[in-house]
């Protein structure tokens, strides 16, 4: 999320107006970043979601304002609190996708068969930014972890490093470099089986 700062007052100076009283102010930044916030949540949780946790986020961000440091962009720090509302999203709402297997299609089964054989960082993101990724991405992510989740989708459907996804959820990076590697066996199992069932009923 980059500083939206072309038009209108700088957001050091919203934050210290809304900091001695002017809580009305904050509404500017609210307007500012709202298209990115969505972006980011939409990406992380239900889209049918999104909204109310657009929504929860600017209400943490307001809330917790006054521990804001200035050490790095207002746009960082927003993007952080944006991905822990999913991340307590997940925590409070862990579901089980209920997308029947023998449901799935054709072309949904040749890209599972693609991304257990992508042997690099990149060829497992490029098979993931397919088309035929979305229902079987909903289907595996829905059965890891939240914290599994996070840090797969961060890493290796983003393209975050690991660095990056600690700073970002606030982790340490020993914890989010193991999940990492964790969560995508995991992911790998949760498809294989799937494959396995797929054909065990034909």
């Amino acid at each position: 999320m980059q500083e939206l700062l072309k038009d209108g007052p700088q957001d050091s100076e919203i934050i210290a107006r809304v900091r001695n009283g002017e809580v009305n102010a904050f509404e500017i930044l609210v307007h500012r970043y709202t298209p990115a916030v969505f972006g980011i949540v939409s990406r992380h949780a239900p889209r049918d979601r999104a909204e109310e946790l657009v929504q929860d986020a600017f209400v943490e961000a307001f809330r917790s304002l006054g521990s804001y440091s200035h050490k790095a962009p207002f746009s960082h720090w927003l993007s952080r609190i944006a991905l822990r509302c999913c991340y307590g999203f997940w925590r409070s709402h862990r579901r089980t996708a209920e997308i029947p297997m023998s449901s799935l299609s054709e072309e949904s089964e040749n890209w599972m068969n693609h991304l257990l054989a992508a042997r690099s960082r990149e060829a497992f993101e490029a098979e993931a930014a397919r088309s035929e990724a979305a229902e079987v991405l909903t289907y595996a992510l829905d059965r890891l972890s939240p914290k599994d989740r996070m840090v797969l989708t961060l890493v290796y459907l983003e393209g975050h490093s690991v660095q990056e996804a600690a700073d970002l959820m606030g982790w340490t990076l020993v914890s989010v470099k193991v999940r990492s590697h964790r969560s995508r066996t995991k992911l790998r199992k949760i498809i294989l089986d799937l494959l396995d069932d797929r054909r065990s009923k034909r």
